[in-house]
């Protein structure tokens, strides 16, 4: 029940603000539920002699999290840490599937996935069609996942159990509604356009097929009348293209849809994300040119460290050293590939993990299939729909990271042990499969004990992950609000910017590796010119991910503004060592070089980048600030009007710059010079409009 109970309020619940990310209050939950579970089976246990079951599969999470642990002596103690965790909390989630869950309870728990499912489906499509906003989000409809790739990919996994519930009712309403349900489910699949979903669910289809014809007799859908099958089947197709053709009313989606061309209608996404597998053209999009260069840079790592790998969690750390010339990719956390990871981070364990992982889903499927004793025929339908719930999740951990995610993770653990507890009922003993394990009662009051603590433990580290994101979101919210009113050196700001600056340090003090929010409050800092509170921010990042060459470059800059050239000057060569072609390093050179009065040699290295084709933002804003201090307006000029022709985002700011240079210099030219004020005009957005007019000279202004 209370397996069941976390895989419905995983999914179903979210956080209805910022202060903590949504996977967070999944990994809370999935945690005290594992642990509240062990807690009550062992006091149920508490006098138990009789022996226990074991399987082989229970030593893969256990060697992981054996790995994990100790590699916390020689890689990122933190990150490593975080995975030891994950892996025991796998480890009793299978092993508590297979001591408990028997034919008889596997219908509880497929509901609990499926009902959780639905759940976060309406979430979803309340996005998708009203634009409903409770929950935040990145790419809608992201329901309770902050991302939509998460969601799919959650319950993409869950269908098998959907078709479980459907193929097991016996009434007529309660097919009904499990058909539409599911068709519900499908449908917001659909709505998210997230390809290694529709993949997954396309193979899923022969899949149900092939299971639902062999094994009918198994189930409850052998018996159902004719009016029954064609209402199960008129439901769920009905409701799929009912809904399917419904279109969205979100904003943002209907935004993105004149920008990228996806489809208003669930199905139109859909179709359009599948076809879009097959043209070459769809590999330089964005996601997919990431992914690439993710995985490029994973393969050089497991060249690199094929025994030992970079240790557990320390892919987001190493990642930077692995890249190729010039690439500068630090937007990422994970490879969007669980298998490159787990080699990478893990080396041998990791391989010998993935290998006996495959073989011991290969034999399973091999023994379903094979099977014709009349147990083996009552277990054959459980199997098979837990092995298609891993086999879709195998596909979307091909392009995503779901073993990190909370719910996905579950399903992983669950279906493990699902199989397991049955090799056991089937009598499959051995090595390498089912064994019994020796129980006293004295061992299930001590791990009594055990799960008590570690439920505790597991309360004090949920308390401080929430307190820590809180006061960084918090921090970084409050920065982004100064900002955006723009005044900000305002006097009026600063009880804000020191309450900022407090929940910063009091949400570094905490938890120190927050790499994914933590620089954006730094950023923010520099912005406003407050370079030596920006530095301390950017250093605690950086002291847990040395190897980030934009942390490492906003570091030196920082000395650099401060007029500490001798402290920025480690900084610089650090970067050159990790990128020495990155645009941040490239920059960096230029603002050292600057500020250390050698402009000419300043001057030869803009040329020299400006010839090798390198138009970077930051190296056309250094050019511009150079080209001005030495009177080179050419080379001003010239920046500026590269910086209107790559970066039109920052179009008002380069004419009003160009405008200047000829109104105000010994290249005077009053026609070019209202030409470019009029063309910063016709730049700005609306709201923009005043602001650029401000800041045009009097006399043009009037002309205008």
């Amino acid at each position: 029940m209370i397996l069941a109970a976390m895989m419905f309020l995983t999914p179903a619940s979210g956080v209805p603000n910022e202060e903590m990310l949504q996977d967070t209050l999944k990994s809370i939950l999935v945690s005290f539920a594992a642990l509240a579970a062990a807690l009550v089976f062992f006091w149920e246990q508490r006098n138990r002699s009789a022996p226990m079951r074991w399987h082989a599969v229970m030593w893969l999470p256990l060697m992981l999290m054996a790995w994990a642990l100790g590699s916390m002596a020689w890689s990122h103690t933190y990150l490593a840490g975080v995975e030891t965790i994950r892996w025991f909390i796998f480890s009793v989630l299978v092993w508590l599937a297979l001591n408990t869950l028997s034919r008889e309870r596997l219908p509880l728990l497929a509901s609990g996935i499926h009902w959780g499912a639905v759940i976060a489906a309406f979430w979803a499509a309340s996005q998708f069609w009203v634009d409903f906003r409770f929950f935040p989000q990145g790419p809608n409809p992201a329901s309770t996942f902050v991302n939509r790739n998460f969601f799919a990919e959650f319950v993409v996994c869950t269908l098998p159990f959907s078709a479980l519930c459907i193929a097991q009712a016996r009434q007529s309403s309660r097919i009904f509604l499990l058909a539409a349900s599911t068709g519900f489910n499908v449908v917001a699949i659909m709505m998210t356009g997230t390809r290694s979903a529709l993949a997954a669910m396309l193979v899923l289809l022969p899949v149900f097929c092939l299971i639902f014809y062999r094994y009918r007799g198994q189930l409850e859908l052998a018996r159902w009348t004719r009016r029954q099958k064609m209402l199960a089947l008129g439901v769920l197709c009905a409701t799929i293209v009912g809904l399917g053709v419904t279109q969205t009313g979100n904003p943002q989606m209907l935004e993105d849809n004149v920008l990228s061309n996806r489809g208003l209608t669930p199905i139109e996404r859909s179709f359009s994300r599948v076809t879009s597998m097959a043209e070459k053209a769809e590999y330089t999009e964005r996601s997919f040119s990431i992914r690439l260069i993710m995985w490029k840079a994973t393969a050089r790592m497991i060249a690199a460290r094929p025994f030992s790998g970079v240790g557990a969690g320390a892919w987001e750390v190493d990642v930077p050293l692995y890249q190729s010339e010039g690439a500068q990719l630090e937007t990422d956390y994970y490879v969007h590939n669980e298998f490159l990871q787990l080699l990478a981070e893990y080396g041998l364990v990791g391989w010998v993990f993935l290998l006996c992982l495959l073989a011991y889903l290969l034999r399973a499927a091999w023994v379903t299939w094979r099977e014709r004793s009349p147990e083996g025929d009552r277990e054959a339908p459980y199997r098979a729909l837990a092995l298609a719930s891993l086999l879709a999740f195998l596909i979307v951990s091909n392009a995503g990271f779901p073993w990190r995610m909370a719910s996905t993770g579950a399903i992983f653990a669950l279906c493990l042990g699902i199989l397991a507890a049955s090799d056991a009922r089937l009598g499959r003993h051995g090595r390498l499969a089912a064994s019994s394990l020796r129980w006293y009662p004295m061992l299930s009051r001590a791990l009594l004990q055990v799960s008590l603590a570690c439920l505790m433990l597991a309360g004090y580290i949920a308390q401080q992950a929430a307190l820590a994101e809180s006061k960084i979101v918090r921090a970084v919210k409050l920065a982004l609000t100064i900002s955006q009113y723009g005044d900000v050196h305002n006097a009026r700001w600063n009880p804000t910017k020191a309450e900022m600056l407090q929940l910063l340090r009091e949400g570094i003090a905490i938890n120190p590796h927050y790499r994914k929010i933590t620089p954006m409050a730094g950023d923010e800092l520099a912005r406003w010119g407050d370079w030596k509170d920006a530095l301390w921010v950017w250093q605690s990042v950086d002291a847990s991910r040395p190897y980030v060459v934009a942390l490492i470059g906003n570091i030196a800059r920082g000395f650099i503004q401060l007029g500490q050239n001798d402290q920025a000057l480690p900084y610089i060569k650090r970067a050159m060592q990790v990128q020495p072609d990155a645009p941040a390093v490239r920059v960096l050179q230029v603002y050292y070089l600057m500020a250390s009065d050698r402009d000419e040699e300043a001057f030869q290295l803009v040329n020299r980048f400006f010839s090798a084709g390198v138009h970077d933002d930051d190296l056309l804003q250094a050019a511009y600030t150079l080209g001005m201090r030495g009177k080179d307006w050419k080379l001003a000029l010239y920046a500026m009007e590269q910086r209107v022709k790559y970066w039109p985002e920052g179009a008002p700011s380069a004419w009003l710059k160009i405008g200047n240079i000829y109104a105000t210099t010994d290249m005077r030219d009053e026609q070019k010079a209202l030409a470019a004020f009029r063309a910063a005009l016709a730049a700005a957005s609306g709201q923009q409009k005043d602001a650029v007019m401000a800041q045009i000279p009097r006399e043009y202004a009037a002309k205008l």
